[in-house]
C-alpha cells in the first residue's frame, strides 16, 4: 500500500487546480486557493496556479521580459525559486524588472505577486515607484493582459537625484543592518567549546544531537545577513563543528558520513581562512582515513595539516597521527621520526588551543599516540612506559577522557601480553571492559579486538588468556557502534 501524499504536494496542487478549473474559477482564485490551502509565498502559488515547473516559469518570465525595451530578466529555476522564497531563509529579492516580468508571465498584477510581508520588507524606492504606477493606473484596466502591466515612466532632474539618494539610502540601512551581533558570536564559540569538552566524558550521541542543534543555527545564521568579519566569525563556529559532527560520526563507526561533515568543516575553514581551524579539520581527517584504513591519505593530510602556522597543540597532534598511520605501515624509522617532530612541536607552542576539548592535544593524549606506534614498532618496554606515564598526565588533568584511557590502558594490556603476562594484561584491561556501552567508541573496540586477535600469536596461555578473549568479545558486542547501528530508524516504527 502507498503512502498517503503530504499536504501540498504535486498530486494535491494537480488535483486542486484541476477541480477549480472544472468549475469556472479564474486563475487568480487558484493561485489565492494555493496561497491559504498549502502556505505558499504568492509567487509561487501564481506559479502552481499555471502548473508550470521552476523551469518553465523561468522560461516564461526570461520571454516575457525580452519584450520590455531595457528590462530584460534572465532567469533560470534556480533564481526562480529563490525570488518565490523571499524574504524567507536562502531567498533573494527579486527586483522590480523581475516583477514585472513576472506578472507579464503569469497575466496577473505586479501588486498580486506581494504580501504585506513582502511589502515590510521591500526597498522604500520600490515601493515608491510601484505606488505611483498604483495611482497612474486606469482601474478599468483589465489586470489578466500583457498590456496593463507597464512599468512607470523613469524619472527625471530632481526626481531623479531625490530617487537616487533614496536607493543609496535603503542599500546602507541593509548593510548596516546584522543577523547577529558581537555577544551572540561570543556565545556561539563558548557553546562550541563547551561541546568540544564535555565530549571528552559524556553520552556521544546525546552530545552529537547537541552539537547538530547548534550547527543548525550557525548554518541559520549564516544564510541570512551580517558584517564580513561576523560571516568569518560564523564559518569559524560552523567549522569547528562540522569537524566535530565528523569526529563523533567516527567513534560511532560512521566513517562515510564522517568524511563528508569532514569536506564541510574544510570548506568553511578556507571560507574562513583560519589556518588553525585548517589545520584542526586536516587532523580530523586524518583520524577519519587512519580508522578506514586509508593509511596514506592519513599521513598526507596530517603532513598537510603541519604546513599551517598555527598556535596551540594541533602541531603536536597531527605529528602524533602522522607516526600512528606509519607505524600500522610497519615503518619504524618514519614513525619515529614522526614522534620526535612531536616533542619539537610541544617545545615550540606559542599559545593555548583556541577550542580546547577534543580539539586539543595534551601530554597524556602525546603519550597515548607513543605507546600505540611503540606497540606497533615492537617496543614493547618503551610502550609500557608511556603508557604507565600517560596515566599518571592523566590523573593530573582537570577532565579525564574516557576514550583516551581506555586506549592506555589497551596499551598496558598488549605490552604485558607480548612479555607474556596474560595476567597483567587482564589486570590493565579491568578499567576498559567496565565502560558503559554507551562510551565504548569505535578506536576503543577496534584496539580491542586487534588485542584479541593477538593473543592467540601471544606466549600467554592458561585459564588468564581464555578469559582475556572472552572478555574482549562480550565488550564488543555491547559498542557505542553496534547500539547505533541496530537503533530503529525514522521510518521504523
Amino acid at each position: 500500500m502507498n503512502a498517503p501524499s503530504k499536504p501540498g504536494s504535486k498530486a494535491d496542487r494537480d488535483a486542486l487546480r484541476h477541480d477549480m478549473a472544472i468549475a469556472g474559477c479564474a486563475l487568480a482564485d487558484i493561485a489565492i486557493e494555493m496561497r491559504t490551502r498549502f502556505k505558499m509565498r504568492p509567487r509561487e502559488a501564481w506559479r502552481h496556479a499555471h502548473g508550470w515547473t521552476l523551469q518553465e516559469a523561468a522560461d516564461r518570465i526570461t520571454q516575457g521580459s525580452a519584450r520590455r525595451l531595457g528590462e530584460s530578466v534572465a532567469a533560470d529555476a534556480s533564481l526562480v525559486g529563490k525570488w518565490e522564497k523571499w524574504p524567507g531563509p536562502s531567498s533573494r529579492r527579486p527586483s522590480l524588472s523581475v516583477l514585472f516580468a513576472m506578472a507579464e508571465a503569469f497575466s496577473c498584477r505586479v501588486e498580486d505577486l506581494l504580501d504585506l510581508e513582502d511589502r515590510r520588507v521591500l526597498p522604500e524606492a520600490d515601493l515608491h515607484l510601484l505606488t505611483h504606477r498604483l495611482s497612474t493606473t486606469d482601474p478599468s484596466d483589465t489586470p489578466a493582459t500583457a498590456s496593463s502591466i507597464v512599468a512607470p515612466p523613469e524619472p527625471t532632474g530632481s526626481n531623479l537625484v531625490r530617487l537616487a539618494a533614496d536607493e543609496s539610502a535603503t542599500w546602507a540601512q541593509w548593510a548596516e543592518a546584522s543577523n547577529v551581533g558581537d555577544i551572540a558570536l561570543e556565545q556561539l564559540m563558548a557553546d562550541t567549546r563547551s561541546l568540544a569538552s564535555d565530549y571528552l566524558t559524556s553520552d556521544p550521541v546525546a552530545l552529537f544531537v547537541r552539537t547538530r542543534a547548534l550547527r543548525d543555527r550557525v548554518f541559520a545564521l549564516l544564510e541570512g545577513h551580517q558584517y564580513p568579519r561576523q560571516s568569518t566569525d560564523l564559518y569559524v563556529a560552523a567549522g569547528y563543528l562540522c569537524g566535530l559532527l565528523a569526529w563523533m560520526s567516527s567513534d560511532l563507526g560512521q566513517l562515510r558520513d564522517a568524511e563528508t561533515q569532514g569536506r564541510t568543516a574544510w570548506l568553511c575553514a578556507e571560507l574562513a581562512r583560519h589556518n588553525n581551524l585548517r589545520a584542526w579539520v586536516l587532523s580530523t581527517r586524518s583520524k577519519v582515513a587512519f580508522w578506514d584504513g586509508r593509511l596514506r591519505e592519513a599521513i598526507n593530510f596530517a603532513r598537510r595539516g603541519a604546513t599551517y602556522r598555527t598556535t596551540g597543540t594541533v602541531a603536536v597532534l597531527l605529528a602524533c597521527q602522522e607516526a600512528d598511520a606509519w607505524s600500522e605501515l610497519g615503518a619504524q624509522d618514519e614513525a619515529l621520526a614522526a614522534l620526535a617532530h612531536a616533542e619539537d612541536a610541544r617545545a615550540a607552542m606559542s599559545s593555548e588551543d583556541e577550542i580546547g576539548g577534543i580539539f586539543a592535544c595534551q601530554p597524556a593524549r602525546q603519550e597515548n599516540y607513543a605507546a600505540a606506534v611503540q606497540l606497533r614498532v615492537g617496543r614493547h618496554a618503551d610502550a609500557l612506559r608511556s603508557a604507565d606515564n600517560a596515566l599518571v598526565l592523566l590523573a593530573v588533568q582537570p577532565v579525564r577522557a574516557y576514550g583516551t584511557e581506555a586506549q592506555i590502558h589497551i596499551s598496558q594490556a598488549a605490552a604485558h601480553l607480548a612479555n607474556g603476562e596474560a595476567e597483567g594484561a587482564l589486570e590493565a584491561l579491568a578499567p576498559v571492559l567496565a565502560l558503559p556501552p554507551d562510551h565504548r567508541l569505535e578506536p576503543v573496540t577496534r584496539r580491542l579486538s586487534e588485542l584479541s586477535t593477538s593473543i592467540g600469536r601471544s606466549r600467554a596461555s592458561g585459564t588468564a588468556t581464555i578469559g582475556l578473549r572472552q572478555a574482549v568479545e562480550e565488550f564488543c558486542v555491547h559498542s557505542a557502534p553496534r547500539h547505533l547501528a541496530l537503533s530503529p530508524g525514522e521510518g521504523s516504527p
